[in-house]
């Protein structure tokens, strides 16, 4: 057991209650209990981005997503895809997020894209597209490994919404391990 555990905030790109990248983010959240300490980042709630809005400051919404974002050491961003891009939800939170360029939430954060579908390419478009969002954010992204969870339909209890796969399990641990260097890495550096 790790003796400062990271903190990691996570946010789902799936606004829907009992998604399967919610099922994902519970799972991570299993296997890593023993080095993070996760939150979730709720988005349903962000109005659309629209630069009138931020004339008299943000809305309150906005205010409260920002603050979340503070004080932690990484972010894990964990996305469905939908017409083979991003969800308009999460790239609305993003853009709030980035905004104003100089007090970007996401500018030198550690961020890793995990994602989970039915389909046979596990959200591989959509996390290419938020790849290139985030690094035009500044924000410091993780490039491998990748956590493109295929066929998610077959690989979780329905009784238990746990994730079953031992290969699926075995590559979240993995992939765990990596994020927690990775965010250490970026936490040395500026201490």
């Amino acid at each position: 057991m790790r003796k400062n555990k990271l903190t990691i905030a996570t946010i789902s790109g799936s606004l829907r209650k009992n998604s399967y990248n919610q099922k994902l983010i519970e799972a991570i959240k299993a296997e890593s209990k023993e080095d993070w300490n996760m939150s979730s980042i709720e988005i349903g709630t962000l109005p659309l981005f629209n630069e009138d809005l931020e004339t008299n400051g943000d809305p309150e919404e906005v205010k409260k997503f920002k603050e979340s974002l503070k004080g932690v050491d990484g972010i894990l961003l964990v996305t469905p895809e939908y017409n083979s891009g991003i969800p308009g939800g999460l790239k609305n939170a993003l853009d709030w997020g980035s905004r104003p360029a100089k007090l970007s939430a996401f500018a030198g954060m550690p961020v890793a894209v995990a994602g989970a579908t039915p389909g046979g390419i596990g959200t591989a478009l959509a996390q290419s597209q938020l790849r290139q969002v985030l690094v035009a954010m500044n924000a410091n992204v993780m490039s491998s490994p990748k956590v493109l969870v295929g066929e998610v339909h077959k690989k979780i209890d329905a009784e238990s919404g746990q994730i079953v796969d031992p290969r699926t399990v075995q590559h979240l641990q993995s992939f765990i391990g990596a994020f927690t260097q990775y965010v250490e890495m970026y936490k040395s550096e500026t201490e």
